[in-house]
């Protein structure tokens, strides 16, 4: 079942570009962006079937959900990006 996406748009990237990250091609592009109405949108590697049967027993996934996996270097640049509210 998927779920119905409203009409969001990217504001802007959170942290540096995959090319001032070391990225010299298209193959390796982890990436987060703020959205139009405040959420997170992140380009990672699709990891659910891997990492699903580890999940703590109080975290659950909705079917139109995927857990994703971006690199530290990816997340430790875009902390400073990210609002504290």
């Amino acid at each position: 079942m998927s779920r119905e996406i409203p009409d969001l748009s990217v504001v802007r990237r959170i942290g540096d570009p995959p090319k001032v990250r070391g990225s010299q091609t298209a193959e390796t592009c982890p990436d987060v962006f703020e959205l139009s109405d405040g959420s997170f949108a992140i380009i990672g590697t699709e990891a659910t079937a891997a990492l699903e049967p580890s999940l703590p027993p109080d975290a659950a996934r909705a079917d139109h959900e995927r857990i994703v996996v971006i690199d530290r270097d990816t997340l430790i640049r875009a902390k400073r990006d990210i609002p504290d509210a």
